[in-house]
């Protein structure tokens, strides 16, 4: 009589579990990046009235007689499964789509989670703005001026340097790829202005120095007289200054002194085979063929003595026999394409971008690109294991196995969904049903309880 009544017990104190469960996922059914729990049951022990035989040559087998002493919680599972992805438009509000964690410190104690509603603090820091948790990941270096970021290092607080300044960068290479038209009559000497003007094709691209300030280059192309293929090509740089930049053009490094005109040859297809600079220098006849251009910074100075300083940068003019990204001489209009130079004025971080890798790049106003870092993220072989902590977080526990930290989309890591943020996985008519079946266990234990105790009540009054 009593086993019923423990029993029945311990039915109702693991039903009241599940309902705690439960109701705990319903409470977090807006909590973003809040995985569901789940309770699985188990029954107990059984005492065994007799044992089980063997068939033998008069009998049969006989099977066991066992009763069972109650039922107990097997596990309390957290499910990992999806969440719906909901757009903010917060460029700092991040989802993962597929398997992974962000990475959290706090000292040097570290946590995971799926929330990524992040912000930034008034030092720059990617955290999260509930609990200032900072984001982990990996900072871009410079290294000859360049952005290298390598995710094979240590991972470092995540910093966005709001309203940083970008150097200006002084023009080191213009690239070229116009088209001069092969029909464009030559230039006899002696020709008048509008005849000079009319098989003139001239081209025009801003360049700057290491100030930052704009400059005009100009490369002006006449057809050679009496040459089929051959160019003569003019640069100057701020053509309308009235202070004259003494721009001078040479294969080599060119200096204050040499001319500012070059020569252009095609071959019988209209590509390019060489170039000739104005001190008689010639290009090879394979691969790409650039020229160097210096003229005179206003403003600059170079010792005590004040002397205008000279900036220099190159400019490519493409490869040899190649139509790609090349000076062409094709029966076509002469069109102007200058599809490349390096330099820009100084500028401000306007803002900044996080694409499906996690590596956050800044925009300045000068319009430039640069690398910030990468957000890692971390995956467990028991994403089961991990340990909840409050506030949306996970701890590693000794069954979860380590944290595999890396970028995103590689070794089973999903990928970022920036302005997004994911919900939570509860499925409110899952939890409803599952409420209406726990309640039902758990009045039908407590009709356990009460029918024993009647049988009881029964026993006691057999003496009457």
């Amino acid at each position: 009589m009593m086993r019923s009544l423990y029993s029945g017990v311990a039915g109702l104190q693991n039903h009241q579990v599940r309902m705690d469960v439960l109701g705990n996922n319903i409470a977090n059914v807006n909590t973003t990046g809040f995985k569901k729990g789940r309770v699985n049951f188990q029954d107990l022990l059984y005492q065994q009235m007799s044992g089980a035989s063997r068939p033998n040559a008069e009998v049969g087998g006989v099977n066991p007689k066992e009763i069972g002493l109650g039922m107990s919680i097997a596990s309390v599972d957290t499910v990992h499964t999806q969440g719906a992805l909901q757009t903010t438009g917060v460029m700092t509000d991040l989802a993962i789509q597929g398997n992974g964690f962000f990475v959290l410190k706090k000292g040097e104690q570290t946590m995971y989670t799926r929330a990524g509603a992040f912000g930034i603090d008034r030092d720059g820091r990617l955290v999260n703005p509930g609990s200032g948790l900072r984001v982990q990941g990996w900072l871009a270096k410079t290294v000859n001026g360049k952005e290298v970021l390598s995710t094979s290092g240590q991972l470092e607080d995540l910093v966005i340097p709001v309203g940083s300044k970008d150097p200006a960068k002084a023009t080191s290479r213009v690239e070229l790829a116009c088209n001069l038209d092969k029909r464009t009559p030559e230039i006899p000497e002696g020709a008048g202005e509008d005849t000079v003007e009319r098989g003139t094709w001239r081209v025009e691209e801003k360049v700057y120095d290491a100030f930052g300030e704009a400059h005009i280059l100009r490369i002006e192309f006449r057809k050679a007289a009496g040459e089929t293929n051959r160019w003569n090509a003019t640069v100057t740089v701020d053509p309308e200054a009235a202070t004259p930049t003494n721009t001078a053009v040479s294969l080599g490094e060119p200096a204050a002194g040499n001319a500012n005109a070059f020569q252009v040859e095609f071959d019988n297809r209209g590509l390019l085979r060489r170039v000739a600079d104005g001190q008689g220098g010639l290009s090879p006849e394979t691969g790409a063929l650039d020229i160097g251009v210096s003229f005179d910074v206003a403003g600059a100075t170079a010792g005590a003595g004040g002397a205008p300083t000279r900036q220099t940068f190159r400019i490519a003019l493409g490869t040899v026999g190649s139509a790609t990204n090349t000076v062409t001489q094709q029966a076509e209009r002469s069109s102007t394409k200058v599809f490349a130079q390096d330099g820009y004025t100084m500028g401000y971080l306007d803002s900044f971008k996080i694409d499906q890798q996690g590596i956050i790049t800044a925009v300045y106003s000068n319009g430039s690109n640069r690398t910030i870092g990468q957000m890692a993220l971390a995956s467990f072989t028991n994403p089961n294991g991990l340990e909840k902590i409050g506030e949306t977080n996970f701890v590693q526990s000794n069954n979860s196995g380590m944290a595999n930290i890396g970028p995103s989309g590689i070794a089973g890591k999903g990928k970022l969904i920036a302005g997004t943020l994911e919900m939570s996985n509860v499925d409110l008519s899952e939890q409803f049903t599952d409420m209406i079946v726990t309640q039902r266990g758990f009045q039908a234990n407590s009709k356990t309880i009460q029918t024993s105790d009647q049988m009881l009540q029964e026993l006691l009054t057999l003496k009457r």
